[in-house]
């Protein structure tokens, strides 16, 4: 056997990622995390998580570093590479990194989650990092008694308004429907959140300002009234795109970029597996990343089985 190839290599060291390293190590694979940046994902930008079994409430990077301890206790790497390509050689995949190092492994299990959407409305390029934002727990601090926007009505952008309200003045919901879809608990601590206001039925239309934001014009869309509203900082949850560009022509893909692949994690292509917020399901969570990472895991080791690998 190949020393210098992994049985399993992970791109992705979200909660999909690092559940299948766990189980990976536990089945005796020679496995491997590929992350570009830090381990957690989504889950380590969230302020508050308040439904995954065994935890009341817990804060994302204490949840990340508990499973990052974990997985490092069953001796599987971690590598922080940012992926530019993959590739099926005779009996393995390369996986090609920014750096030029090429890396194989007999199985692949893509788990690198998605980015946030972006509204694509003038000033928001100009003012990123000068008060466009798309984590509160990253910059919400910064914003201390200061009035903010949140673009979004899902579960993202009501928790993260809630926990802004922790550092500033006021928040402004604006959404372009005239109810929420966040789950019903979040909207009824929205609701009863004092400094959390709502703009119904309408859209932002650009961020404008100086140095930094001053103001969002916003439009609603039943009147076509624009109205400027002042704000210090805008913070965007409009939903995510899948990290899928690396695998373009490798995998097959649905017509939002998800991978295509069911409840066992089984891709188009044999030997590469899908778990977590970057395949195709119903409902992203953390509690279903992990899921998804466990079958992965398991089907990457039958897989390997199966041929004698």
């Amino acid at each position: 056997m190949d020393k210098g190839v992994y049985d399993v290599a992970i791109i992705g060291g979200g909660p999909a990622g690092m559940t299948a390293g766990i189980y990976a190590g536990r089945a005796h694979l020679k496995a491997c995390i590929l992350e570009g940046l830090s381990t957690g994902g989504q889950m380590f930008t969230t302020a508050v998580i308040e439904n995954y079994p065994g935890y009341a409430t817990i804060d994302g990077p204490g949840l990340t570093q508990a499973m990052e301890e974990q997985v490092r206790k069953w001796d599987v790497e971690i590598l922080y590479k940012h992926i530019t390509g993959l590739k099926r050689l005779s009996d393995s995949f390369e996986i090609q990194t920014l750096g030029g190092e090429a890396i194989h492994a007999r199985t692949v299990i893509l788990a690198a989650g998605s980015k946030p959407r972006k509204l694509n409305v003038p000033g928001e390029v100009e003012f990123a990092g000068r008060g466009v934002s798309y984590c509160a727990t990253c910059d919400g601090a910064f914003f201390r008694g200061k009035n903010v926007a949140v673009i979004g009505g899902g579960d993202s952008a009501v928790e993260e308004s809630l926990y802004l309200t922790r550092f500033v003045n006021k928040v402004t919901i604006i959404h372009r429907r005239d109810e929420l879809r966040a789950s019903k608990h979040l909207q009824e601590r929205a609701f009863a959140e004092p400094k959390i206001e709502f703009v119904w039925d309408s859209v932002d239309e650009a961020i404008e300002g100086q140095q930094t934001v001053e103001q969002l014009r916003v439009k609603n869309l039943k009147t076509d009234t624009v109205t400027n509203l002042p704000v210090d900082g805008v913070f965007i949850y409009i939903g995510m795109l899948p990290n899928t560009d690396f695998v373009q022509g490798v995998v097959e893909l649905d017509p939002w970029g998800y991978v295509v692949a069911g409840e066992d994690t089984a891709t188009s292509e044999p030997g590469i597996f899908a778990a977590g917020d970057i395949r195709t399901k119903e409902l992203r969570q953390i509690v279903t990343a992990v899921a998804d990472g466990a079958v992965a895991a398991m089907a990457a080791e039958r897989y390997l089985g199966e041929r004698g690998l």
